[in-house]
């Protein structure tokens, strides 16, 4: 998303395009009827650590390892192959997101910085900081054309410029253009993917959309396909008014999917077979 001759309030005026306020609507519903739920008024704890296990798991499926949600539950040890280092990555990814929701108004690249650097575990050089010119992209969904290094960076500062500013726009709106950017720039040599689908989260966790993190967008990226994600974030990388509003309204359906299985959970627990 290019901010160049952009109004003051560009987020804003994304979300006026054509379907975004409808799309806004049908996800408000979906996430109030999970908080209107009766089981979280007095065990919201529970739903909010069963949806970050489901969170990481749909976003690792998204990213190679698809693994049963049982098979997340049983393992203890994620250093193994290279999918069971995906799902350990989106596992510390979902656990720090809450940590870093002070932070990502003020600095949202140190935010992401702070991200890789917990996706990666490592302390390899290209860890941490945005890459370099040369240095390859390790990202197994996104077969977009590279950015350059110069372009990333004139585009992570300006929707950092754009987050600290505030505006608004819906949650769903900046949260969309936030996971949008990160996928289509990738600019760090690993996880961006995954790094992408956390944004979004902490998004919607400090955007007050979903605040006690019991909608998991990641669920619904999942749910809906690669495919389908592809082709979304296609439309949004082509930059028109359509494209744009395809985005943000797959990203919508993917949190209303998300609070629709926290609603089962919930369910579930009411009935006593969770």
């Amino acid at each position: 998303m290019s901010t160049t001759g952009a109004t003051a309030d560009p987020l804003a005026t994304l979300g006026t395009l054509p379907g975004v306020a409808e799309s806004v609507e049908s996800m408000r519903k979906a996430v109030d009827r999970v908080y209107g739920h009766r089981v979280m008024r007095r065990r919201s704890n529970e739903i909010t650590a069963e949806a970050a296990l489901r969170g990481a798991r749909g976003s690792a499926a998204l990213s190679g390892a698809d693994w049963a949600l049982e098979e997340v539950r049983r393992r203890t040890d994620f250093s193994g192959d290279g999918e069971a280092r995906t799902m350990g990555a989106a596992l510390r990814l979902t656990a720090e997101a809450g940590q870093l929701l002070s932070i990502w108004r003020q600095s949202p690249l140190r935010v992401l910085a702070r991200l890789h650097l917990v996706a990666a575990a490592s302390d390899e050089d290209v860890v941490g900081r945005p890459r370099q010119q040369g240095e390859p992209v390790d990202e197994p969904l996104v077969e977009l054309p590279l950015p350059s290094p110069a372009e990333v960076s004139g585009r992570l500062d300006g929707l950092s410029d754009l987050i600290i500013a505030g505006g608004s726009a819906p949650a769903l709106v900046t949260a969309a253009v936030v996971h949008g950017e990160l996928l289509a720039l990738r600019p760090f040599a690993s996880h961006n993917g995954l790094i992408a689908r956390t944004a979004e989260r902490i998004v919607l966790i400090g955007g007050g959309l979903d605040p006690k993190s019991v909608c998991p967008a990641e669920v619904g990226h999942a749910d809906l396909g690669r495919a389908a994600y592809l082709a979304a974030l296609d439309a949004y990388v082509s930059g028109t008014p359509e494209g744009m509003a395809a985005w943000i309204a797959h990203c919508g359906r993917a949190v209303e999917l998300g609070a629709r299985e926290s609603t089962a959970v919930c369910e579930a627990l009411q009935r006593g077979a969770a």
